[in-house]
């Protein structure tokens, strides 16, 4: 199975509570991609699917004419519904497998991963195969997601980011300005965020600041 490429340099997960409800949802992911964010995630744990929905139609309308994939978090008749670019999955979500099967070879699939072992045990030439980066979390400690897993050990986390091969990967949890460059140092080829942007009161402003540390550190 090819892969598709995707920047996962800064990657912005929607929070509807941190954002205001929907409208503010959309309105933060068009200031974000237009101020340096490479991709932008749907998630919605509390609502209801014509909820995802509506939104999702909203934010692929302001996203698609900037050249920024919209990925959906674990619903993927949704992503399928309004033609997203592709679908991110936690552990006791769909397995990638049957992802890859309904959405085809050209969307994006990605997976979280959140220990050494885990990735081990995830990524088999068959899974590898079924998807397109992996997330490594929570790399620090997080209020946005209730069940987070434990806080992974900073030797740990460089491990997984060596141990995923091919497949780049994407840090997340509790990342905010001024603790990117030791998440790039340890191999991640870019942050997720949530709270650094959902919710600033100058998003364009965060949104530059993040991008600037990320190449900054890229760079040296």
């Amino acid at each position: 199975m090819s892969r598709n490429p995707i920047d996962l340099s800064l990657y912005l997960v929607l929070d509807p509570d941190l954002c205001g409800g929907m409208a503010g949802m959309v309105e933060t992911a068009k200031i974000a991609a237009e101020n340096g964010v490479t991709v932008v995630q749907l998630r919605a744990p509390n609502w209801k699917k014509r909820q995802w929905l509506e939104c999702a139609q909203q934010l692929k309308a302001v996203l698609t004419p900037l050249n920024i994939p919209l990925i959906i978090n674990d619903h993927a008749d949704i992503a399928l519904a309004v033609d997203a670019d592709g679908v991110h999955v936690g552990q006791s979500d769909l397995p990638v497998a049957v992802v890859r099967d309904l959405l085809g070879p050209n969307k994006i699939v990605g997976l979280s991963t959140n220990n050494l072992g885990n990735v081990h045990e995830l990524l088999t030439p068959e899974i590898a195969a079924c998807i397109d980066y992996i997330g490594v979390g929570p790399v620090y400690p997080t209020s946005t997601k209730k069940d987070a897993s434990p806080v992974i050990a900073a030797a740990e986390m460089a491990a997984m980011f060596a141990s995923t091969g091919s497949l780049p990967a994407v840090a997340i949890g509790g990342i905010s300005s001024g603790k990117v460059a030791p998440l790039i140092a340890a191999g991640a080829d870019g942050v997720a965020v949530i709270s650094a942007i959902c919710g600033q009161p100058d998003i364009a402003r965060a949104t530059r600041n993040l991008l600037t540390e990320i190449n900054l550190k890229k760079g040296s």
